[in-house]
C-alpha cells in the first residue's frame, strides 16, 4: 500500500525513512504537538515550501533545466486566488476559480517560454527566465489599481477558513477547532497531494525519459525523443504545481504582495531546499524546505540563547549576536554543501548502501 502511494519509489534507507516520517508526523500533528500562533505559521510555511521546492526539483533535478522564474509562477497563483477573492462573492468558488486560473495562467506562460527558449544553450535559458521573472516583478508593483501595487492585496476568505468559525465546541488537547484549523489542513492536505503528484511524475516512464535528457540530450534525440517537447511539458507542470502552492500559501496568508510571493529572494531560497536536500530526490526537497524554513524562523532565538549562556567568555558573545544570523545560516550551507556534495538524501542513502556487507 505504502508502496503504491509513493508510486514506488521508496526511502532506501532507514535513517532517511526516520528523517521523512519524523517531518510528517510533525506537519499532520503540528496544531497539537505545536500549540501557539508562531509555530502554526512556520508548519503551513514548510508545507507550502515542500510543495514549491518538489516542483522545481522536477526542472532542476529531473529535466535538468536552470530557470529563475520559479517564484513568478508561484507568484501567479497567488495573486489568482486573491483577485478572484477580491472580485467576486466571499465563498469557496472565487478560491477555486482563482487557483485554477492561476495555474493554468503559469502553464501557458511556461509553455510560452518554453517554446521559444528551451531550444538555446542552459545557461541563456536560464538568462531570460531571469528577465522575463524580473520584467512580471516590476509590472505587479507597477499596476497598482490591480494588484495593489508594492502594498498588495488584502482579501476575504470562505468564512469556514477563519478563526470566527468554529465547526466543534470542544477543545482537543487546548486546540480550538475552529475555521484556522481546517485552514491549516487545507494547506496541509494540498501541499501533500502535490508532492505525491510530483512523485508519480517522476516515477512514471515520462520521468525517465526527463532523467534520461538531463543525462545525455543529444543521445536522448539520437533514440527518438523530442527533447524539446519533453522539457516544454516538464516546464509547464512544473509551473502548474508552482502556481497551486502559490494558490495555497495565500489562502492561508489572506494577503499577496510582491515580497511574499514575487521575491527574489524566494527565488534563492527555493534553489537551497533542493540543493541542500538533493537535486534529483523530491525527497531532498521535503528535507531541504524543512531545513531552511526552521533555519529562517529558529536559528535567530537559538542564537540569542547561546549568546547569553556565554556572556562571560571573550568574543563568543559577539560571534553568537542574533543580528549575524544570516551570517551563520550562510556557513551552514556552505559547510552543507562541503559535507553532503549530493544533498541529505543523497548522503543518507550512500551511508546505507555503504553500511551492507559483501559476502565472498
Amino acid at each position: 500500500m505504502l508502496s503504491r502511494v509513493l508510486s514506488g519509489d521508496l526511502p532506501r534507507s532507514r535513517a532517511l525513512s526516520l528523517v521523512l516520517l519524523v517531518i510528517f508526523v510533525g506537519l499532520a500533528l503540528a496544531p497539537f504537538l505545536f500549540p501557539g500562533t508562531r509555530s502554526l505559521e512556520t508548519a503551513a510555511r514548510i508545507s507550502v515550501f515542500i510543495a514549491l521546492a518538489a516542483s522545481y526539483d522536477l526542472m532542476l533535478g529531473y529535466a535538468g533545466i536552470v530557470s529563475f522564474a520559479h517564484t513568478m509562477f508561484f507568484g501567479m497563483g497567488a495573486y489568482g486566488v486573491a483577485l478572484a477573492c477580491e472580485n467576486m462573492e466571499r465563498g469557496f468558488l472565487p478560491v477555486v476559480v482563482g487557483t485554477l486560473a492561476g495555474a493554468l495562467a503559469a502553464a501557458v506562460v511556461a509553455l510560452a517560454i518554453g517554446l521559444f527558449s528551451l531550444r538555446v544553450r542552459a545557461i541563456f535559458f536560464a538568462m531570460i527566465t531571469l528577465a522575463v521573472a524580473s520584467a512580471v516583478a516590476v509590472l505587479v508593483s507597477q499596476l497598482s489599481a490591480l494588484t495593489g501595487g508594492e502594498d498588495g492585496l488584502s482579501f476575504s476568505i470562505p468564512r469556514e477558513l477563519t478563526p470566527a468559525y468554529k465547526f466543534a465546541d470542544v477543545r482537543i488537547l487546548g486546540v480550538a477547532m475552529n475555521g484556522k484549523l481546517l485552514n491549516y489542513y487545507l494547506v496541509f492536505g494540498g501541499s501533500l497531494l502535490i508532492f505525491l503528484v510530483l512523485l508519480r511524475v517522476v516515477n512514471s516512464p515520462f520521468g525517465r525519459v526527463l532523467q534520461a535528457i538531463r543525462e545525455n540530450d543529444f543521445r536522448a534525440e539520437a533514440i527518438g525523443y523530442r527533447v524539446v517537447a519533453y522539457r516544454t511539458i516538464a516546464t509547464c507542470l512544473s509551473a502548474a504545481c508552482a502556481a497551486l502552492a502559490g494558490s495555497l500559501f495565500a489562502i492561508w496568508l489572506r494577503y499577496v504582495g510582491p515580497g511574499t510571493a514575487m521575491g527574489f529572494e524566494i527565488m534563492i531560497d527555493v534553489l537551497l531546499m533542493v540543493v541542500i536536500g538533493g537535486m534529483g530526490t523530491l525527497y531532498g526537497a521535503a528535507i531541504g524546505a524543512t531545513l531552511l524554513v526552521l533555519a529562517q524562523n529558529y536559528l535567530q532565538a537559538v542564537m540569542a540563547g547561546a549568546a547569553e549562556a556565554t556572556a562571560g567568555l571573550p568574543l563568543v558573545p559577539d560571534l553568537m549576536n542574533p543580528d549575524r544570523w544570516l551570517l551563520w545560516l550562510g556557513l551552514l550551507f556552505i559547510a552543507s554543501i562541503y559535507f553532503f556534495p549530493a544533498g541529505v538524501v543523497g548522503r543518507l542513502r550512500q551511508g546505507r548502501a555503504g553500511s551492507g556487507v559483501t559476502k565472498p
